[in-house]
């Protein structure tokens, strides 16, 4: 249930939502693709469909909380944007005419929580990892996969890479990836139950470098107001306050910063797509009056900007960024 709509009378539902209100609140369960309480969060009955239920009657809502549950899940397959060339393939190699098939990578992993009111069907029998606490493996996926796409992305774009597994596959993007994981992101995770964090990590690097997904840089820096906050920003927060290691991350804040000055190292034109694109260009091509520029915006950073050591961090590899380039960046990291 990634989204829904409301719902138009008892006898018309028109979303997972409404199907549910229709049933009277009886013993149900909606899987959620997404963690229904916000990640790290526990399914349950998420107070938004509750309150709905509530303003149709007080006793439906009593009873959608009392007897539905929405159980969290985790989901984790790359699937790239579809291409008119993925189009042809499916025509030639299947005969089939599909305006949009859905290409992804052979990896697949769905972790659900086994909090179902009446029985539930066997998805255990079908490779779901049924689990009590859904939190471990979400946090896993956003500060690892998610995360290292960040770190990859940025840099990539300015350093001349356009796809994803050239980048990769690169030894330097490589280690600083793992560099990133293993000190920064591992520390800031709970245990996850029936998982080799150490394999995972090294999977991760696998699946980026699959030169068949063909997933694009350029896909990884779109809306990156919504993802470096969710995905890269917690780590840090987390490691300044438990005084950890926060270098790298803090490179990758300062790698965005500089592609949102929309032009790369070759003085051609980036196109940033994200729906702050215009503040974000702003204050990123103040950068060189005031280095903290981009930075100062709360709404995105908090109160970074007044941590010393993220600041000197962030400013180190953003100086770094202007005057030697990525790659060159890339090597100090990996090599201090």
């Amino acid at each position: 249930m990634g989204r829904c709509c409301l719902y138009s009378g008892s006898s018309d539902p028109r979303s997972v939502l409404g199907w549910v209100l229709a049933r009277g609140g009886e013993q149900v369960a909606a899987v959620a693709q997404a963690p229904a309480a916000g990640p790290g969060g526990r399914g349950g009955h998420p107070v938004p469909v509750v309150t709905f239920a509530r303003l149709r009657s007080p006793g439906l809502g009593d009873l959608v909380e009392r007897e539905v549950r929405f159980p969290n899940s985790m989901v984790d397959r790359i699937t790239p944007v579809t291409t008119d060339a993925d189009r042809t393939e499916v025509t030639e190699r299947f005969g089939i005419q599909d305006l949009w098939p859905v290409v992804c990578e052979p990896f697949t992993q769905w972790v659900l929580e086994d909090a179902f009111t009446d029985g539930r069907p066997g998805y255990d029998e079908v490779g779901v990892q049924l689990v009590d606490n859904v939190e471990p493996y979400e946090l896993m996926k956003l500060r690892l996969l998610n995360a290292s796409h960040q770190a990859m992305c940025y840099f990539g774009y300015l350093a001349g890479y356009r796809l994803v597994h050239e980048a990769a596959r690169d030894p330097l993007f490589q280690a600083f990836l793992l560099g990133y994981m293993d000190s920064e992101a591992t520390p800031t995770l709970p245990p996850v139950p029936g998982v080799d964090l150490a394999g995972y990590k090294r999977t991760l690097i696998e699946r980026f470098s699959n030169p068949q997904v063909r997933d694009t840089i350029a896909r990884l820096c779109a809306q990156s107001s919504d993802r470096i906050p969710k995905w890269l920003l917690p780590v840090v927060s987390e490691q300044l306050a438990a005084g950890g290691e926060i270098r790298r991350s803090a490179a990758v804040v300062a790698s965005w910063a500089r592609y949102a000055e929309g032009t790369d190292e070759q003085g051609e034109p980036i196109e940033i797509v994200d729906r702050l694109r215009d503040t974000l260009t702003r204050s990123a091509r103040r950068q060189y009056e005031d280095p903290d520029a981009f930075i100062a915006n709360r709404d995105l950073f908090g109160d970074l900007a007044d941590d010393k050591r993220f600041v000197t961090g962030y400013r180190s590899a953003l100086t770094s960024l202007h005057h030697h380039g990525a790659r060159a960046t890339l090597e100090s990291l990996v090599g201090a």
